[in-house]
């Protein structure tokens, strides 16, 4: 059997190492546009931050030694067109078939452009080289003001980044809230307040419209006429998945449609990781669910098939885990979904957490400032998204009370999923 990877993070080195395991004798060829190993595009901040070495970016090791470990053929060029329906790659190099077809492409960050800003001021925050730019112009003590677009679980980092480096900071997003995508308005509210008592600045409603110089100095002026010094500017306003290699061969919404085996809609040709639309359990729609754990399963899941076998992948949910700033938020499910609220704990207290539910069913979360139940919380979610009648076995009930959680209110919980 002969299988092409095209795309080589995590969901490409999950499927090629699971193929193996399946198929000890098959041809792999792994289609790269780096020579870098696969690396985890969240990393990228703490490195610039310096909580992390640079070879922490890199969770699998190095590519010699992923390639001692899983026997495949690294083809380091760039894939101009996968032909579906013939199963074939073609490159500068000419055009290869093959039996079985991967398309891990991953995602880009996208920003559009800033009438203005000069390229070497705006940056990004996606990939290994993206961190290093990042990094080594912080290093030169000449940014003392900065901008960064994208009040996002990536645009607060990144602020906590330039925080760390003694930097004024305006944090701006069009929407109303920090998080808007993740948290409940209460939760974003003590979050704000929490950052700009740290010093950053906050302004929401508006966004950059265009940069100036005045007096030597770049300015960024916003949408609503405002003026802000930036010497440089964080552009994190979300990612766009990475499909032209395979446009009108397969089926693309937003992303890559994949079916629960990764199949996309050609035979012998799948797709995983950030390029894909997977199932979200919670509305039962195909969406790109963007995270490190998710594309981890669907890779595994498209190597698994690819080799032979019959392994399904129902999904995900939504959710965001990040600690920032001496803080913790974690966010699940939409939180535009209403219901009815159970809250527990203080906004200001060691630990919050807001569940809404509809009728039987949990159908959002936000936890503030306790990471270590959020582990128990999705997949409590995720269970009762699946239709299943689940109690918490006591083990489960006691680390919740250990982590902050009264009895009382995990017995509310378990009267109103099941009473």
């Amino acid at each position: 059997m002969k299988y092409a990877v095209v795309g080589f993070g995590t969901a490409g080195y999950h499927a090629v190492k699971t193929i193996r395991q399946y198929d000890a004798d098959g041809e792999i060829d792994v289609y790269s546009n780096t020579n870098r190993a696969p690396y985890n595009p969240m990393l990228t901040t703490y490195y610039a931050f310096g909580k992390l070495e640079f070879e922490g970016l890199f969770p699998f090791g190095d590519l010699e030694k992923i390639q001692k470990e899983i026997s495949f053929h690294l083809c380091q060029e760039t894939v101009k067109k996968v032909h579906a329906e013939e199963h074939s790659i073609e490159t500068e190099a000419g055009i290869k078939t093959y039996d079985r077809i991967l398309i891990a492409t991953g995602a880009r960050a996208f920003a559009p452009p800033v009438k203005g800003l000069d390229p070497e001021d705006a940056f990004l925050m996606r990939t290994v080289e993206d961190a290093i730019r990042f990094k080594e112009r912080l290093k030169k003590q000449n940014v003392k003001h900065a901008v960064v677009i994208g009040a996002s679980m990536a645009g607060i980092k990144v602020v906590e980044v330039l925080h760390k480096y003694g930097i004024e900071t305006w944090l701006l997003d069009l929407a109303k809230h920090i998080f808007p995508l993740a948290a409940y308005p209460e939760v974003s509210a003590e979050i704000e307040k929490r950052v700009e008592a740290q010093g950053v600045h906050l302004k929401f409603g508006t966004t950059i419209d265009h940069m100036e110089q005045e007096d030597g100095k770049n300015i960024a002026v916003l949408t609503d006429g405002s003026r802000i010094p930036a010497d440089i500017v964080g552009l994190c306003i979300g990612t766009r998945a990475i499909t032209e290699t395979v446009q009108d061969e397969v089926a693309i919404g937003r992303g890559i449609i994949v079916d629960d085996h990764m199949r996309t809609s050609v035979p012998g040709v799948f797709a995983a990781g950030d390029c894909c639309e997977g199932n979200n359990i919670e509305s039962g729609q195909t969406q790109i669910i963007g995270l490190w754990a998710n594309a981890n399963h669907q890779g595994e899941t498209a190597g698994a098939n690819m080799a032979g076998q019959d392994e399904t992948y129902k999904g995900n949910i939504l959710h965001n885990i990040t600690h920032f700033m001496n803080m913790d938020f974690i966010g699940f499910g939409d939180n535009r979904l209403e219901g009815e609220v159970l809250e527990y704990g203080s906004l200001e207290g060691d630990l919050y957490v807001r569940l809404v539910l509809d009728g039987k069913k949990i159908v959002g979360a936000n936890i503030l400032d306790n990471y270590r139940i959020s582990g128990i919380i999705k997949n409590y979610m995720l269970r009762l998204f699946a239709g299943e009648e689940f109690t918490l076995p006591d083990y489960q009930r006691a680390m919740l009370e250990k982590a902050g959680l009264s009895e009382t209110f995990i017995d509310e919980i378990e009267e109103k999923m099941h009473g």
